[in-house]
């Protein structure tokens, strides 16, 4: 459980599991029956270090700062447009990337 914790990022999405089964949440370590709504969290993104919790622990967590997204953590890599305008700027010697206005 220390690994889970010791993550530079998580992710995490609703479970949509079927199978009747128990879990314990991470967050407040209490019981959470898998057919009730809940959250996977992945730490680093690693679906093997995945643990099911709460929906109220997870957004608790967040608001708290302890569970920070891989979006929080790293730069976005620049959009198809941003990429374009920045080719098209080469092409034409201006390097803004951005429209050029007379």
């Amino acid at each position: 459980m220390e690994s889970f914790f010791t993550a530079d990022w998580y992710s995490a999405r609703p479970a949509s599991n079927r199978k009747p089964a128990t879990y314990r949440c991470p967050f407040c370590r209490g019981l959470l029956p898998a057919l009730s709504q809940h959250m996977l969290v992945f730490p680093d993104g690693d679906p093997g270090r995945r643990r099911h919790a709460h929906t109220a622990c997870v957004v608790k967590a967040r608001k708290a700062g302890r569970l920070p997204l891989r979006e929080d953590t790293r730069e976005h890599a620049p959009g198809l447009l941003a990429r374009l305008l920045r080719r098209a700027g080469r092409a034409t010697g201006d390097e803004s990337g951005g429209p050029r206005r007379s």
